[in-house]
């Protein structure tokens, strides 16, 4: 890893003085080069301005006193009246910007560049070296030239010709097709802006691009009034900038490093300390206006509260791996009783059109406007996606397809996963400058019959049940659901969801709870500058789904991935109340959490194996009874989950935090077995981290 950010280093840090030749274009002209050929012109420009600088340059005495070497890097232009004008320099010592400003200012009006023979500005990039040298003698005698023809003059400069592209760097992310990086943090600094009365935006389909929010967060701003005032080259860095940030003409990229870097201590557990140690790479940009890039590397080892572990070694995979860290991926075993868990993120974002944005990657997507998603959420591992999001007039439509991985041993064929296929349609309609009702539908199928990825759900407007139908009984699982937020005022919302995977109407008027009804539903609040505290936000939501929900009589057809959920954490057969506070002051910010459910559990004792329905991974058929279906049966267990943190952001634009946090889970179920037990978990942490997704430990 360390090797690469230095081959990054050496790729982009450098400067160049432009050296632009075309049949069209004739550079400016000082007066002692009137008389010189036109082929010669641009280096005769390049003399005189080197000769000024070392004749008139007086390197202040802090250099010299310090021993400093390097270059003053100086982007400037002449403009159409052949005027020198200063637009951005670089330099680690203050002093140094200021000379460079007086020799620039010093230097005469000389005659403009031209095109067509029209009058016109020319950018350039120039290094100063430090200590001071005569550059002007690297300059061949202008009398002497071999002749060369236009053509080979031009190829020989095409290089410095690139490098001339180079401009002073502004972020071009928050006017982009990049994605926001989804953190339920994070999203809630812009999450008022985005909700007032009135505007016509669409707020469930996460992560949100950052062109869409513009229209309502001014980013630009709001990160200027974080910025600190770093003139060093490390403090800028560390502060205020990317560490590596690179803009031309028609193209930009960023890079940066990638940390999570914690430790902490479980009271629960015999061992001495929790931790993560995740080193990565970020890489981002645009080529032109319509395209972006985005790609991401963790490489992480970690041991967290005892709890987790537990959870994360449920999950295992087929193969010797021994878990899978929940929400990244297969982990293998690192030293004695630790995981080494390697991720990789990235997708291109294309917009064709002002309506269309289509994104092809490996990563995560949720619906709704909650901490939970009932529709789609973002707690399973990072998945290869194909999306198209399509906004006009007050709709919004977001196709997503999906490929998944049921990794079970009894599905695995010669040592493969089974490859699993979801996709996925949403509409959001604002009804009115308050009210937006959505429509969810999604079938998930698998590889039966050889037949892959099945062309018929490629239709991003067709409705998914009929082909469910169509493709056969057992060919897919399919679920619909809905979806509403009701923007009481500027300060408060109401929000909820509704999922439908199956129901009887005659078993419902019948009034026995058949278990043929499966669904969950969700209903919320937030309150913005709650109590008229800026930046203040409470939010209240509750959850309840029905045993068997997201499960199918084709095991393989449930909906999950990677043995977890692609809805709520939970699985299903559960209801929870949460509570959640949020503040933000400067670069300041505090979360808390408050979780408060019951779970219904199966047995697996022997005795008592049946399905109770909140384990999505079993079969239904193997329930104990068709009626009477309660939320909570089987192993009825009460779970309290409470987190407070709070941390600072180091810097805005690579969104590096320092933070501590405290987590206290209770979970105590009716009964206890081999795999069930009594736990009550304090586990404190702190630590250092590149905030670019969620971690759940609520379960």
């Amino acid at each position: 890893m360390k090797r690469l950010i230095v081959l990054f280093l050496l790729l982009v840090q450098y400067t160049s003085y432009s050296q632009n030749t075309f049949l069209v274009e004739k550079p400016p002209v000082f007066s002692g080069c009137e008389g010189v050929a036109i082929d010669s012109l641009q280096r005769c420009f390049d003399r005189n301005v080197f000769e000024h600088i070392y004749k008139n340059f007086k390197v202040p005495q802090k250099v010299y006193d310090e021993g400093y070497k390097g270059e003053v890097v100086v982007l400037f232009e002449v403009d159409t009246l052949g005027q020198f004008r200063v637009i951005y320099i670089d330099a680690i010592y203050n002093e140094l910007k200021e000379e460079t400003k007086r020799v620039f200012l010093t230097l005469p009006k000389i005659k403009p560049a031209t095109y067509n023979s029209r009058n016109t500005y020319k950018q350039y990039s120039l290094p100063i070296k430090i200590p001071l040298v005569n550059q002007a003698v690297n300059t061949q005698d202008l009398a002497k030239e071999p002749e060369t023809s236009k053509l080979e003059e031009q190829s020989k400069k095409e290089f410095d010709n690139v490098n001339s592209d180079l401009k002073v760097f502004e972020n071009k992310a928050y006017s982009s097709q990049l994605n926001i990086p989804f953190t339920h943090s994070d999203y809630s600094r812009f999450d008022r802006s985005i909700n007032l009365v009135g505007t016509n935006s669409h707020t469930a389909s996460k992560p949100f691009v950052y062109e869409e929010v513009s229209k309502y967060y001014d980013f630009k701003a709001e990160k200027e009034k974080l910025k600190k005032e770093k003139s060093s080259w490390a403090g800028r860095k560390l502060w205020n900038e990317h560490l590596v940030q690179l803009q031309g003409k028609d193209y930009w990229f960023t890079i940066d490093p990638i940390f999570d870097l914690q430790v902490g201590k479980d009271t629960d557990a015999s061992f001495n300390t929790t931790y993560n140690n995740t080193r990565g790479i970020l890489v981002q940009g645009g080529l032109g206006k319509k395209f972006n890039f985005y790609t991401t590397v963790f490489e992480s080892q970690g041991r967290f509260a005892q709890y987790v572990n537990q959870y994360a070694e449920s999950l295992k995979a087929f193969g010797p791996d021994p878990a899978i860290v929940p929400g990244r991926g297969i982990a293998k075993r690192f030293k004695t009783d630790s995981y080494d868990y390697p991720v990789a993120e990235a997708y291109l974002s294309y917009s064709p059109a002002t309506f269309l944005n289509v994104q092809f990657g490996h990563g995560k997507n949720f619906i709704g406007d909650g901490y939970r998603s009932l529709l789609l959420s973002d707690v399973t591992s990072p998945h290869t996606f194909f999306k198209l999001n399509t906004k006009f007039w007050k709709i919004k439509y977001t196709n997503t397809w999906m490929w998944l991985r049921d990794v079970r041993p009894e599905v695995v064929v010669d040592k493969a996963f089974l490859p699993k296929y979801v996709g996925t349609h949403y509409l959001s309609w604002n009804v009115s400058k308050r009210l937006n009702v959505g429509l969810f539908e999604s079938v998930l199928w698998t590889n039966s019959n050889d037949r892959g990825f099945d062309i018929n759900y490629l239709n991003p407007i067709i409705f998914y049940r009929a082909i469910e139908f169509e493709s056969g009984q057992g060919a897919g699982n399919a679920l619909l659901g809905a979806s509403f937020k009701y923007k009481w005022s500027d300060n408060i919302n109401m929000y909820g969801q509704f999922i439908l995977d199956e129901f009887s109407l005659s078993d419902i008027k019948g009034g026995e709870k058949s278990w043929k009804n499966k669904f969950g539903y969700q209903l919320g609040l937030k309150y913005f500058n709650a109590f008229k505290v800026d930046n203040l936000l409470l939010q209240f939501e509750y959850n309840r789904v029905r045993p068997y929900t997201y499960s199918h009589n084709t095991i393989v057809l449930n909906y999950a991935h990677n043995n977890q959920s692609m809805a709520h954490l939970w699985g299903a057969n559960f209801s929870e109340a949460i509570l959640i506070g949020r503040y933000h002051y400067k670069r300041w910010f505090a979360d808390a959490k408050l979780i408060f459910g019951v779970r219904g559990l199966d047995f697996n004792d022997g005795t008592d194996d049946f399905s109770y329905g909140g384990d999505i991974y079993r079969d239904y058929n193997d329930r104990p009874f068709d009626t009477g279906i309660e939320v909570g049966q089987g192993i009825k267990t009460k779970i309290f989950n409470g987190n407070l943190q709070a941390g600072y952001l180091i810097n805005p634009a690579s969104n590096l935090k320092v933070f501590a946090d405290i987590t206290f889970r209770d979970f105590n179920p009716e009964a206890e077995t081999t795999t069930t037990f009594k736990s009550n978990t304090v586990w404190f942490n702190f630590g250092v981290r590149t905030d670019l997704f969620n971690w759940y430990f609520d379960f």
